[in-house]
């Protein structure tokens, strides 16, 4: 098949479903899933960011962008606390 034909299927879908929106409950719940673990790569990176000064660094990975994008700022006060406790 012709990379151009692939391309505008692809593209078509992608249009379909932002007009449509997506029907199936598990599509929108991967989702809201990937939206909150980007929220918490940014909090942990925002945290990075400003933490030099009191000597807080969390690494970004999975594991903590997970605990930091579904428990929110909690999430990052534990992460905080077992940074400190551990190391």
């Amino acid at each position: 098949m012709d990379p151009f034909w692939v391309f505008a299927i692809v593209c078509g879908l992608i249009i379909l479903l932002l007009f449509i929106g997506a029907p199936l409950k598990p599509l929108r719940w991967i989702g809201q899933g990937v939206i909150k673990l980007v929220i918490g790569a940014l909090l942990l990176f925002f945290l990075n960011a400003f933490g030099t000064a009191i000597d807080i660094h969390i690494p970004i990975n999975i594991a903590t962008a997970s605990v930091s994008g579904f428990l929110g700022i909690p999430g990052l006060i534990a992460l905080i606390a077992i940074h400190k406790m551990i190391l």
